[in-house]
């Protein structure tokens, strides 16, 4: 193995040092696809279950679960406490879910931090899990108001009234949109103004996309994506999923044929350089390192420093990493040189390209960020060079998990010392973690 190239821990003094012991994650697979028919729930009991088999760890050793999820299932609003009942943890286990766009499980990870840096917890499991092939379509808020209504309606008259009412637009339903709830504009939209903003062009697009992939595919071929575990599927007696459906290689030539999804029909964002809706879910292990060593776990990595940021969700909603990693890096007391593996989650590629040309800028980082000079940008060979949202799935709320543990293995695999993990979600905000040292130092 290459020898680690500093020595400097990052541990902080009177602060536990907090352990990433393992990671999983079921296949992330294109919504509509083998999950189409589960709930959420069976989704993320599955990664818990995945987690549990992998790791050995006595379920009644674990303090506390937390799941990130975006679009709820009204019927399971707290996805972590159904999950881990059916995983077969004890009904005295706390959990609660949390959401933070695409950045759930990033805040699900931050959240059990907190829980063991406060004494509160040894042992915490988060997660995320989505379910884009089923989400919640509710009926207008008008027909919402008459059923209600209804319900409560005593005599046959007052129910015969009530009905007489109804109009045909009623009947139109509400459909989640993945937008801005202040501005109304998709992710989409942002995505295509922001690569206009920092001329990226079209073919740069695709060719990111190309190489997010071509990458992937590498990695899935070599044996290299070792979070992912099997699943079976309830109720389908074939249906064993092993590996991510997204993963298709293309040409540049069949991707230029492909139309602009949002701003038509200029825009330079397509089907084939966004992410694409995904069901999937993932979990980790965290402990103390003391509590870790103790139960003879040899952990993955050190988790050090994270910071959150927020950024005006109209003009700035894709941009957080760029304002994030100058502060984790200050943070952490490291510079860009001193990183070895990136994980940024692709949610785009002009977003991708975007945030690169932003981080690269010294005119933008004195005029938007108060700053005398650039952070810089990542070397493309040190950056998500497993493949990435694009080309492996976007589950919004699993994803920042797949983010931590690929950084853990690129850090195991390429003999590095420090990872730095970002990932950019709706509202402006961002989750930025650093100092995700190789365990042992």
């Amino acid at each position: 193995a290459v020898q680690p190239k500093s020595k400097k821990t990052l541990a902080k003094s009177g602060v536990k040092n907090i352990v990433v012991v393992e990671g999983v994650r079921i296949p992330f697979l294109q919504s509509g696809t083998s999950y189409a028919d589960l709930m959420p729930h069976d989704l993320a009991r599955a990664a818990l279950q995945g987690l549990l088999n992998r790791t050995s760890v006595p379920r009644d050793v674990v303090d506390y679960i937390v799941y990130g999820t975006v679009i709820q299932e009204v019927k399971t609003s707290n996805v972590a406490r159904e999950a881990a009942l059916g995983a077969g943890f004890s009904d005295k286990t706390p959990a609660h879910t949390v959401t933070m766009a695409c950045i759930s499980s990033n805040q699900a990870m931050t959240t059990g931090v907190g829980m063991i840096a406060a004494g509160q917890c040894d042992v915490v499991v988060a997660g995320g899990v989505e379910l884009m092939s089923d989400v919640p379509i509710r009926h207008s808020r008008k027909m919402r108001k008459t059923m209600l209504t209804l319900n409560r309606a005593k005599t046959l008259g007052q129910k015969l009234s009530l009905i007489s009412k109804i109009r045909p637009d009623y009947f139109a339903p509400e459909l989640p949109a993945v937008a801005e709830f202040s501005t109304s504009e998709t992710m989409g939209h942002s995505a295509d103004r922001l690569a206009a903003a920092f001329a990226v062009s079209r073919l740069e697009q695709d060719e990111y996309a190309l190489r997010s992939h071509t990458l992937a595919k590498k990695a899935q071929d070599g044996g290299l994506l070792l979070d992912v575990v099997p699943f079976k599927v309830p109720g389908k007696s074939r249906d064993t999923v092993t590996k991510d459906n997204g993963i298709r290689p293309s040409s540049m030539e069949q991707m230029g044929k492909l139309k602009p999804a949002f701003v038509k029909p200029y825009g330079t964002v397509t089907a084939a350089n966004s992410s694409f809706l995904t069901d999937g879910a993932s979990a980790v292990l965290l402990m103390s390192e003391e509590k870790a060593l103790a139960m003879g776990y040899k952990p993955k990595a050190y988790l050090r420093d994270f910071v959150y940021v927020s950024q005006d969700p109209k003009d700035q909603l894709l941009l957080g990493p760029t304002y994030a990693t100058p502060k984790v890096l200050e943070k952490a007391g490291l510079t860009m040189a001193d990183i070895d593996v990136f994980e940024f989650h692709e949610a785009f590629a002009g977003q991708i390209l975007a945030n690169l040309k932003a981080m690269d800028s010294d005119w933008f980082a004195q005029n938007y960020m108060g700053r005398k000079s650039k952070v810089g940008a990542p070397p493309l060979e040190k950056f998500n060079s497993w493949g990435g949202s694009l080309s492996l799935g976007h589950p919004f709320g699993a994803t920042g998990c797949r983010l931590v543990i690929t950084a853990a293995h690129r850090l195991k695999k390429e003999g590095g010392q420090y990872g730095l993990v970002a990932a950019c979600a709706a509202g402006g905000q961002v989750m930025m973690l650093c100092g995700l040292a190789l365990f042992p130092l």
